[in-house]
């Protein structure tokens, strides 16, 4: 008896099984057909293998470099925009990304984009030996004069099959030139990786690997060493505590230091489910030459702390990583998903471990250059001469001849400013809007010269996925507007549009069959460990004044610039230098002062900001100070 029961239950599962195979092949076939008659004859069924061999072949053909001036970019998606701020020439390099038609028909590119600030020109550069066509890939410049790209994704035409690469490239930032990392042992194929640099090494975190029935996530880490080229994976103890795997995270370097900040993973939620899961929590490593000794350590959390969000990578700059946009999936079941979109600009500060939201403020007019400022700078250079010299510590000139051979920092800076007013008044001009551009996730993003740039972004409304094709710019230090170079938002307009009619013919539909859709209401995902969630550590009470590190330098005032904090308090820099670096003298030193004046000004920015805010809602838009230098004579 029990024999036939067994038989039975096979024979029921081959019959389901069958059901389920026709089904499946009913499917196919209803899509293919489909295809045909929107005129795509493209089947999905393509080997990835063949495509990336012709690709190959394709990029073979080229012969050498071929450079071409371009308007702008072609639209895409899960690029990746780097700056280069090297001393001879600062461009921002854009490769790679992907692109769909309305028939979901995917398009991964591997050209080369690099816009130089300087001449505002966009340049196409396409080479015979770079990487394969991918997108989701990471990127990270060397001030040594290279970039470094590894992994990346590439797929079939309606991405039902992914491959993931596990190639590394090496890019010279100079000739445009691409060269392979030919190293067995590295990190293995994702997608969604970070990257950071620390002297000699670009650090690799995290990422994932779609294998068609599920999602792997990653927290490993990777060690390249541009000397060598060759990559070294960091073995933590099991016991350690550690990150949990994830991709589009946050992951930035700053004094001998790694932060890791949120991201995006999935985590079970029931059988055979997977639901995503935005990470909020912060991650440092001290880094040092042994990599045996590296370990992970979770920051508290404290002060104001943004909302969830994913979508958006900090961007590392003089001690603290910017970071704009991003989206939170509001609720998620297995057939919706609603979301909440971002356009917000943050900042958090490496040193005190606190986050800020910054608003843009009003833009101030031009300051002219005046002989009076002249002759501060000059003043203070005088006064700086006399320190090192009464200190003995000059270069062993007198005070005459330094004057003559020496050049000024201030008046160097002073004049390349003036010529780049010149420059400005020769290029393009282009609009600057009050207020932030329009929400958005997965925008490019990256810092130069105190410039925050955003290339393009996705917003979506319901399931059409709209690719911005924009490009802005935020002056950081003065945080006075947003620069539009170009801003194409008709992908939102007619998607919202659609939308209202969709929601029109909707409300006019009798409401027959309810009883029907009551029986298949989605079933909503709840993660099996969002349990844990509630004992993640409490966030500290924000403190109203922002903790000051170093209280004995000198404190930046509102509205003053970073030139004329210096120019009024170089003098005690320089004595402060001469104290710490005994072993340095003349232009050595008073380079160190004015490296250590500016970054006392970024220190203490978030504070002065607070101070401004509070001035300008008074009614104060900007204070000048008495100069009692010089004497007047009451009547």
């Amino acid at each position: 008896m029990a024999k036939k029961d067994k038989k039975s239950k096979e024979n029921k599962k081959a019959l389901k099984a069958a059901k389920a195979e026709k089904k499946a092949a009913k499917g196919e076939t209803k899509i293919k057909k489909q295809s045909k008659k929107a005129g795509d004859d493209i089947e999905d069924e393509v080997d990835i293998d063949t495509l990336l061999a012709q690709l190959a072949e394709e990029q073979a053909q080229f012969e050498q470099v071929h450079v071409s001036v371009i308007e702008k970019p072609i639209k895409r998606t899960n690029a990746t925009l780097v700056a280069a701020p090297m001393a001879q020439r600062r461009e921002l390099f854009l490769f790679g990304g992907e692109t769909a038609n309305s028939q979901g028909i995917v398009h991964f590119y591997n050209d080369l984009n690099v816009y130089s600030p300087e001449s505002d020109t966009w340049r196409r550069y396409l080479s015979k030996n770079a990487p394969l066509a991918r997108s989701s890939h990471a990127m990270c410049f060397h001030p040594s004069g290279i970039m470094v790209l590894h992994g990346g994704e590439f797929s079939s035409p309606k991405q039902s099959t992914f491959h993931h690469y596990s190639d590394t490239w090496i890019l010279d930032v100079e000739s445009k030139e691409w060269a392979k990392a030919e190293e067995k042992r590295g990190p293995s194929g994702r997608s969604g990786a970070r990257m950071a640099v620390w002297k000699n090494y670009i650090i690799l975190s995290g990422g994932f690997r779609d294998l068609g029935t599920h999602t792997t996530y990653l927290n490993d880490v990777w060690l390249f060493d541009v000397m060598s080229y060759k990559w070294k994976e960091v073995e933590f103890p099991q016991t350690m505590s550690m990150p949990d795997a994830r991709s589009g995270h946050s992951f930035i370097c700053y004094n001998d230091e790694l932060f890791l900040y949120g991201g995006y993973t999935k985590v079970k939620a029931g059988k055979g489910l997977q639901k995503g899961k935005v990470l909020t929590d912060t991650w440092t490593m001290k880094l040092k030459s042994d990599i045996k000794q590296l370990r992970w350590e979770r920051k508290r959390k404290q002060g104001w702390q943004p909302t969830p969000r994913v979508g958006c990578s900090m961007q590392s700059h003089k001690g603290r990583g910017f970071l704009f946009g991003g989206v939170y999936d509001l609720d998620e079941t297995e057939e919706t998903l609603s979301s909440e979109f971002y356009n917000t600009l943050l900042s958090y500060n490496c040193e005190t471990n606190r986050w800020f939201n910054l608003k843009l403020k009003a833009r101030r007019k031009k300051e002219v250059v005046r002989k009076e400022k002249v002759d501060r700078d000059k003043e203070l250079e005088d006064i700086l001469n006399d320190i090192l010299k009464n200190a003995n510590l000059n270069d062993g000139e007198t005070n005459a001849e330094i004057e003559d051979a020496e050049v000024d920092l201030l008046a160097v800076k002073e004049e390349k400013k003036l010529a780049e007013q010149e420059e400005e008044e020769i290029k393009k001009e282009y609009p600057v809007r009050a207020q932030f551009p329009h929400e958005r996730f997965n925008a490019l993003t990256c810092v130069m010269d105190d410039i925050f740039y955003i290339y393009g972004g996705i917003w979506e409304n319901g399931e059409v996925e709209c690719n911005l094709d924009s490009f802005y710019a935020i002056d950081i230090s003065k945080l006075d507007g947003v620069t539009v170079f170009w801003e194409d938002l008709s992908e939102i307009y007619n998607a919202t549009a659609d939308s209202d009619e969709e929601e029109d013919e909707y409300e006019d539909e009798d409401d027959e069959g309810e009883d029907e859709e009551d029986e298949n209401i989605d079933r909503k995902l709840v993660a099996e460990d969002d349990e844990d969630e509630g004992t993640e550590e409490e966030v500290e009470e924000i403190e109203i004044a922002i903790p000051d590190e170093r209280p004995w330098l000198p404190h930046p005032k509102a509205f003053e610039s970073l030139r004329n904090f210096y120019v009024r308090t170089g003098a005690e820099f320089l004595k402060w230098v001469i104290d710490q670096n005994r072993d340095s003298r003349g232009k050595d030193l008073k380079t160190k002062a004015f490296d250590l004046a500016e970054t006392r000004w970024w220190e203490r920015r978030e504070a002065v900001q607070l101070e401004e805010d509070e001035m300008e809602e008074s009614g104060i838009e900007n204070v000048i100070e008495k100069d009692f230098t010089k004497s007047t004579k009451r009547r």
